[in-house]
């Protein structure tokens, strides 16, 4: 591992750890993230994780750019992951049907499984958390198995209802809010992925794990799910 920094702003620099996505690298960007906490310390105003790379935006009115690099050589002198190191596990019920989850035939027909095959392989899978983005509390997660991977749709729907999973290409996510979006949609789940008075606001974190549950439609009105078709918002 060769990290570059990059520069972003002028108060933010961004380390390259890696250039190739895999689940492999989360134990070396978690020891990387605690290094680089603890050596800016203080002068540290944000730190964001991603696939392969960590943005360090420092406080730019007590370091010099020149010694926010140094701080950073610092940091990653020596990195060692720990492969055991990893962030919470969560399980996410999911309720999967076609009137929230209506890309699920059309995934059938691409991998030649059953509807029924395609859930049980998108739940029987651990997902790893590799960054939060594009709303507040949307987590990046992959990867899903090759079969089931979908691009985008050509043409983004403009309401997807807040809980919706989704698969795009080979990562996986559930929309915390309800906002525009592009991804094959494939059930909903009735977990509060964003929530103000929570620390930190979103349910997971990079560097956690999310597996997901197949659930009745009892089980998801139960636990508090909407159920209004994904027909009815778009």
């Amino acid at each position: 591992m060769k990290p570059r920094i990059e520069v972003v702003a002028v108060d933010c620099l961004m380390v390259r750890l890696f250039e190739v996505i895999t689940e492999d690298n989360m134990p070396w960007m978690l020891a990387a993230t605690e290094r680089l906490r603890a050596g800016f310390g203080r002068h540290l105003i944000d730190l964001v994780p991603s696939y392969t790379t960590l943005m360090v935006h420092y406080d730019l009115s007590a370091l010099t750019p020149s010694q926010a690099r140094e701080l950073i050589a610092e940091a990653l002198t020596d990195l060692a992951a720990n492969p055991q190191a990893r962030g919470q596990c969560h399980v996410l019920p999911v309720w999967y049907d076609l009137s929230v989850g209506p890309e699920l035939n059309l995934l059938s027909q691409r991998s030649g499984l059953t509807v029924d095959q395609v859930i049980r392989r998108h739940s029987e899978r651990e997902y790893q958390v590799f960054a939060l983005g594009f709303a507040p509390g949307f987590a990046f997660m992959g990867l899903v198995e090759e079969a089931l991977a979908a691009p985008r749709l050509s043409t983004p729907r403009k309401r997807v209802a807040a809980g919706s999973v989704g698969i795009a290409e080979r990562q996986t996510a559930a929309y915390p809010v309800v906002s525009p979006g592009g991804w094959n949609l494939i059930g909903r789940t009735p977990s509060k992925l964003f929530d103000r008075e929570r620390d930190g606001y979103s349910l997971m974190q990079p560097g956690d794990t999310v597996r997901f549950e197949a659930i009745n439609h009892a089980e998801f009105i139960r636990l508090g799910g909407d159920d209004t078709p994904q027909e009815n918002l778009a």
